[in-house]
């Protein structure tokens, strides 16, 4: 390498560092807890019961959720939401109004065996979930995801800078060499080097998902407006129906439909979420790659005939995989360990880096 790629790489290495070192901070941080948000939750939030349930056969739904929501008069129901731990309990998403904001959701977890309401809270009010909405995107919305996905794309190329940087200096140094007599820069830069490359896989994994999530809302809003907007056409001059089937005679129409799938969530014709026309079911499969990839169910509401099934374009499915891989979801509780060790390790990466960089200048103040 000649002097002057050596520089360009260093200056690229450098500056792309520093402009995501911060924010990359603030996603290590808030990622750490969101590795064990399920075990949060469960202990910040329990959902139990006093006494257990006469039978584990469930009741029907419409019967569940007709006990939930005569606990909140005038309140429209929104969605549907099965817990992905407990196949017998599910979330009853409603609202003041018909199309209200999520902000306006409140939840009521009911146990499906017999209509017992477990627990009652409000959208996005858990720890896990204020923690979750700063590591997706600063608590601002598409511009914040947008900001995230740019500093993404620096870190990946601070990474790819630096293996290049690492390289050709190692060659006269045994791996895993950390230098303590000299300057403490050397042993900081050693340190840097040596951790990094460590965990060069993991960050680069975790890096390119990161940069896939935060491309989710617009290219689940492209789907809606592309796709979805496709499928409800032939009713879109038609009135809304002054009655529609019940949201337990929709699920079982689409269960039909696909036999060798769980149901994840419903949007009713209420919803902003879904059509006015219909209902959205939407299913997933029962294997731990499959329980990832999602299926959406359109079901007439004034009919409950089943008018549409059609898997989600291949950019979705792919974000949809790569998600649980971003958290390390897909192993249990080793995977989560790992990750958290790996996180960690990441940080002391970015705090080593950053004092590398601004060592210097302190001492030519």
């Amino acid at each position: 390498m000649t002097s002057t790629q050596l520089r360009r790489w260093r200056w690229i290495h450098k500056w792309s560092s520093i402009v995501c070192t911060a924010f990359l901070l603030v996603l290590c941080v808030t990622g750490l807890p969101l590795i064990f948000a399920d075990e949060i939750d469960a202990a910040l939030t329990p959902i139990t019961r006093q006494t257990p349930p006469v039978s584990d056969e469930e009741a029907p739904l419409d019967e569940a959720l007709a006990k939930a929501i005569v606990k909140r008069p005038g309140a429209v129901p929104m969605s549907l939401t099965w817990l992905p731990d407990d196949a017998h309990r599910l979330i009853l998403w409603s609202a003041p109004r018909a199309l209200a904001a999520p902000g306006e959701f409140h939840g009521t977890v009911i146990d499906l065996r017999d209509g017992a309401v477990l627990a009652e809270r409000k959208l996005g009010t858990r720890v896990t979930d204020v923690i979750h909405a700063i590591h997706e995107d600063l608590i601002l919305g598409l511009p914040g995801s947008l900001l995230l996905c740019l500093m993404g794309l620096l870190f990946v190329l601070a990474l790819i800078s630096g293996v290049v940087l690492y390289a050709p200096f190692m060659r006269n140094l045994p791996f895993a060499t950390i230098r303590r007599q000299g300057a403490k820069r050397t042993t900081r830069l050693d340190t840097h080097n040596f951790v990094g490359v460590v965990v060069l896989a993991w960050t680069l994994v975790v890096g390119i998902t990161g940069i896939a999530n935060t491309l989710a809302r617009p290219l689940f809003q492209l789907w809606q407006a592309d796709q979805l907007a496709a499928m409800v056409r032939p009713w879109q001059d038609k009135p809304v129906p002054p009655h529609v089937v019940s949201a337990g005679a929709a699920v079982a129409a689409a269960q039909r439909a696909l036999p060798n799938m769980q149901p994840e969530s419903l949007a009713f014709p209420y919803s902003r979420f879904g059509s006015p026309h219909h209902y959205i079911v939407w299913f997933k499969g029962s294997t731990t790659l499959t329980s990832r990839l999602e299926t959406p169910v359109l079901v007439e509401a004034a009919t409950g005939r089943v008018v549409e099934k059609r898997q989600l374009p291949w950019y979705l499915r792919a974000l949809e995989v790569s998600r649980p891989l971003h958290f390390g979801d897909y192993g249990g509780l080793p995977l989560k360990l790992l990750w958290a060790a790996l996180d960690v390790a990441t940080i002391v990466v970015l705090i080593t880096g950053i004092q590398l960089l601004v060592r210097p200048r302190r001492r030519a103040a």
